[in-house]
């Protein structure tokens, strides 16, 4: 893939599912977008008064349950991490996604979807050369007994998180990537979310995850996996804290240069790193793929870079 310039897809592709909060069917479509759009979502109604919110830090209103996104007209789109993570996992600078209802269908709880959309759709490189926002220095957030911290970190994206929960089936569990598409491929995307039974029914009490079944959650009591077809990796919980970290972090608006910790964190703490990060503007810069390539140094010669990440020089070229 291309490590100077920026990408798109070449088609549109569709999926359909059902929103995981409204249970309600949804359709979602990924589509080719301009130079430095980045990611842009866009809700279509039956009556043509279409609404766009660029897919942005300032534009998160709500981070409970999911990363949702809106305007000064409210709610917009939920449950947009998951998407977002497969486009900047898959190394897609602009896109737009368009969705006929309140959320982003949940499909089997993963990205997978997602991936397997853009990889229909195709991905094209474009004429301007991609951007990156470079961290320059720690930014760190507590948050009671959660921690985050963004870092310099020269060779791409990296993810380092730890999950820590109460319920012994889950436990204590880590996971560590440099980030690729063909890793975010193999490691990340099919891991699914997750949460425990007591939970599940306490937002059902209150009128949330009405969509959520054992076909896109993967579902815990005190002690044991309630899902029949098991887990799809026996850490698939921290792995599934680093996707929503990607889709997250894609709220940056361009691909990351850094290395991200969290410590029992989620999309509320996710969303303050971020936040603290772009509050500072000491803390990062905005840089061009021929510097970020010449930062590397030539001890990372045989490599390249995509959507942030570190990618192999035998990967896949794009046209």
């Amino acid at each position: 893939m291309k490590f100077s310039r920026q990408t798109t897809l070449r088609s549109q592709a569709n999926v359909t599912g059902v929103g995981v909060h409204s249970g309600l069917p949804v359709n979602l479509t990924l589509g080719p977008a301009s130079v430095d759009a980045g990611f842009v979502f866009v809700r279509s109604n039956p009556d043509g008064c279409d609404r766009e919110v660029q897919a942005s830090a300032e534009a998160v209103i709500a981070t409970e349950f999911a990363t949702v996104l809106g305007d000064r007209e409210g709610p917009l789109v939920s449950t947009a991490e998951h998407v977002l993570a497969a486009l900047r996992g898959m190394g897609v600078d602009n896109a737009t996604i368009e969705v006929d209802g309140p959320e982003v269908p949940i499909m089997d709880g993963s990205a997978a979807a997602f991936v397997a959309a853009i990889d229909q759709a195709g991905i094209v490189t474009q004429s301007a050369s991609r951007r990156f926002i470079q961290v320059l220095k720690p930014v760190q957030v507590t948050m009671g007994h959660s921690f985050g911290e963004i870092r310099p970190y020269a060779a791409g994206f990296r993810a380092e998180v730890e999950i820590d929960f109460a319920n012994p089936v889950i436990g204590r569990q880590n996971y560590m990537i440099d980030l690729s598409p063909e890793r975010f491929r193999r490691e990340i995307c099919r891991a699914r979310t997750f949460g425990c039974m007591n939970d599940v029914a306490r937002l059902w009490s209150a009128g949330f995850a009405l969509g959520a079944s054992f076909e896109n959650s993967v579902v815990f009591d005190e002690t044991r996996l309630l899902n029949n077809e098991g887990l799809r990796y026996p850490d698939e919980c921290a792995r599934h804290k680093v996707l929503d970290v990607v889709g997250d972090l894609a709220l940056a608006g361009l691909p990351l240069l850094g290395a991200y910790r969290s410590v029992r964190g989620g999309h509320k703490l996710n969303h303050a790193v971020l936040t603290a990060l772009m509050a500072d503007r000491s803390a990062w810069r905005v840089i061009e793929a021929e510097t970020a390539r010449r930062s590397r140094g030539h001890a990372e010669v045989g490599s390249g870079m995509v959507g942030g990440m570190v990618a192999p020089a035998y990967g896949p070229d794009v046209s």
